[in-house]
């Protein structure tokens, strides 16, 4: 069996508590690695405080350097990276292998912008007592970050933590989610070959209440989680003085106006309805239809939600896996059968076969069934219709408790800046579906969906505090 040792202050070491991973398609045990106590958490904090000094003085010349050794690494090893992401997440190979390319280019953004932190000549003479003062304003390394990422992109939303934080010149511990923690110890056994300062990245498997203690020690400046609402404003809540960056997650709507060639977008809203299984933050989940368009929409979605195909996600041709565990899959499917229940209709789909849910399609849902109003973090997408102009699908959208992203389908410049300025969003995808993002653009939501952004440049901003010289 494979062994995959915790990475903590720029040493591999095992625990007393052994972590077993499984293929989630085939549940059989693929590696072992450990969960860390109390002890080894200590360490990798002692590891960051000692090094905090040397991160903090990195030139960008040498940062610049770091980063593109680990871009350079990841791409030899992109085949061997891409299918142990795929076993341990149950996501289909393509969309692994896709993740993977995606953490290279979020490292060879942060190869760029480490060299274009900014900063500012500011004339102070805007008041009479200000005359012949200048100011040099600049942005220095926060210190200590805690990154805690989730299963669903166990890569690259690590890497969305530990490149921005090496970018600024602040030591990272991260935690990775218990159930795909391998692809972010082999990105360690990388990290760990170039000439960045030992101890300034550590990766470290932990339980909840180990991993309270990243919450709780003064001596870690900043919190970036990422995962459900429940869990990060909770955390929030008792972060006292730290910093904290939150990317939650949604019921992201997609708007399909009346002006749509709904043939010519089935693809992406497929796409963004099904993808690795729904099991994403900006999960296509609700689609709000013009009416005009509403039954093409729902019959031609049902046509390519059954051409999608299951099965082992390490066969290229695989569209859908199996979710992360049974626990989520029952979830799932006990929300459908309930949403049922109170009056949804079930267009397609519906049935669970152990880890498996079908690919599912759902109208006359509303507000108050967990479908529509909750993340469902899962393969169910909602079809409702509206009537008349874009207000009304903008009141639609807007009739949620979350706002990280969403989508609008429109020929319409009018509808289109109608949308961008009304909806209670964190990003609007113009004729696409809310599940796009690129790595270097601000990513994050309101309300109940976070709080801060992430994208290399907009994550460095909160690691890194401003400072005036006045002269």
């Amino acid at each position: 069996m494979n062994e995959y040792k915790i990475y903590c202050g720029g040493e591999f070491i095992s625990s007393s508590d052994t972590l077993p991973v499984t293929n989630k398609y085939t549940g059989e045990v693929i590696a072992q690695t450990y969960l860390a106590d109390t002890n080894i958490l200590n360490k990798a904090i002692n590891s960051a405080v000692l090094v905090k000094a040397a991160c903090f003085h990195l030139s960008s010349f040498q940062k610049e350097k770091i980063l593109l050794s680990i871009t350079q690494k990841l791409e030899n090893n992109i085949n061997v990276i891409s299918e142990l992401l795929c076993m341990e997440s149950g996501k289909p190979i393509r969309l692994a292998t896709a993740e993977v390319k995606r953490s290279i280019q979020t490292f060879k953004i942060a190869s760029e912008e480490c060299k274009r932190i900014p900063h500012e000549l500011l004339d102070l003479d805007w008041t009479e007592n200000g005359k012949n003062k200048t100011g040099i304003v600049k942005h220095f390394p926060i210190g200590i970050v805690a990154g805690i990422s989730p299963f669903n992109f166990p890569l690259n939303l690590a890497v969305h933590k530990i490149a921005p934080a090496i970018a600024a010149g602040c030591p990272i511990i991260l935690k990775p989610a218990s159930n795909t923690p391998l692809s972010t110890l082999f990105l360690a056994k990388l990290i760990n070959e170039t000439e960045l300062p030992k101890g300034a990245v550590s990766i470290i498997p932990m339980n909840r209440i180990t991993g309270s203690l990243l919450v709780d020690d003064e001596r870690i400046n900043l919190l970036s989680f990422t995962g459900s609402p429940e869990v990060g404003w909770d955390l929030k809540s008792k972060c006292g003085k730290k910093k904290v960056v939150l990317e939650l997650g949604g019921n992201a709507g997609v708007i399909i106006s009346q002006k749509v060639d709904v043939d010519a977008i089935i693809n992406k809203c497929i796409n963004g309805a099904f993808a690795y299984s729904g099991q994403i933050c900006i999960h296509a989940q609700r689609f709000i239809v013009h009416e005009s368009n509403y039954d093409a929409f729902i019959l031609e979605m049902k046509k390519a939600a059954m051409n999608l195909k299951t099965g082992d996600p390490l066969n290229s041709e695989t569209d859908l896996g199996p979710m992360i565990d049974e626990t989520q899959a029952k979830r799932v499917e006990l929300w459908v059968n309930e949403s049922i229940k109170q009056g949804a209709t079930l267009i397609y789909g519906g049935k669970r076969t152990n880890t498996f849910y079908e690919p599912t399609i759902l109208t006359n849902t509303t507000i108050k069934m967990k479908v529509n109003a909750e993340e469902i973090f899962g393969p169910v997408i909602c079809i409702e219709k509206y009537s008349g102009e874009i207000d009304e699908a903008i009141r639609q959208l807007n009739d949620t408790k979350f706002g990280l992203q969403c989508g609008i389908f429109t020929d319409s410049i009018e509808e289109l800046e109608k949308v961008f300025k009304n909806a209670l969003v964190g990003g609007v995808i113009h004729n696409d579906v809310p599940t796009l993002r690129f790595d270097h653009m601000p990513y994050g939501g309101i309300k109940e969906s976070g709080l801060g952004r992430e994208g290399v440049k907009y994550a460095m901003m909160d690691m890194l505090e401003t400072k005036i010289l006045v002269k």
